[in-house]
């Protein structure tokens, strides 16, 4: 007997081609996004920023900028996955809950602070890696929390990005790393491709 986890990830497949179905209201999106922030970023930072894309002009400007990719269109909702550059600098904000709430000591968190400042402040590369891991590891909850959610999904990197940034405002410190197209799909997807061995793949020291 496989664990609702186990079974998500063994399940998830992604989708190409999507069918119509009912709207995805506001609360349906907000909650899968609450679940991708449950995603884990260094520190804590939260360094991401997610853009629903789910009406019908919005959707035309994002396939312009995806190359004609027509799920675009036909999922229920595009979400663009953002990293924030130079996150360091509002981590005390994004751990000020944490502090009140008790999880975290203040000292801890001024600690971190710290560190982040130190690390981060003037290394742009850093900052993207950070930016690009976090924003990567929070798509991957929101795939699988659409499939939680009896929902198809589908990770895109297929864009352009400069065209993307303009299109939709982005700030200069966020960067567009992934879209994800979550919607109903079409039953002629297929079972999960195959994937190399653990043996390939793995080394235990």
């Amino acid at each position: 007997m496989t664990n609702p986890v186990q079974q998500a990830i063994e399940n998830r497949v992604s989708v190409h081609r999507y069918v119509d179905g009912p709207p995805l209201g506001d609360a349906r999106i907000q909650a899968l996004i609450e679940q991708a922030t449950r995603a884990p970023s260094a520190y804590n930072m939260q360094n991401w920023r997610f853009i629903a894309v789910r009406s019908d002009d919005a959707k035309a400007r994002l396939k312009a900028v995806a190359y004609g990719q027509q799920k675009v269109m036909d999922a229920a909702v595009a979400f663009i996955v953002c990293g924030t550059l130079a996150a360091h600098r509002q981590l005390a904000a994004a751990l000020q809950p944490s502090v009140d709430a008790g999880a975290l000591p203040q000292r801890t968190a001024d600690a971190w602070v710290a560190q982040a400042i130190q690390a981060h402040e003037g290394d742009a590369q850093l900052q993207r890696d950070e930016a690009v891991r976090s924003a990567s590891l929070a798509a991957m909850t929101l795939m699988l929390a659409a499939q939680g959610a009896q929902l198809g999904s589908c990770a895109m990197v297929g864009f352009d990005a400069l065209a993307l940034h303009q299109a939709f405002g982005l700030a200069p410190d966020e960067v567009p790393v992934v879209l994800v197209t979550v919607g109903y799909p079409a039953k002629e997807q297929g079972p999960q491709k195959p994937r190399k061995t653990v043996h390939e793949v793995l080394e235990i020291m």
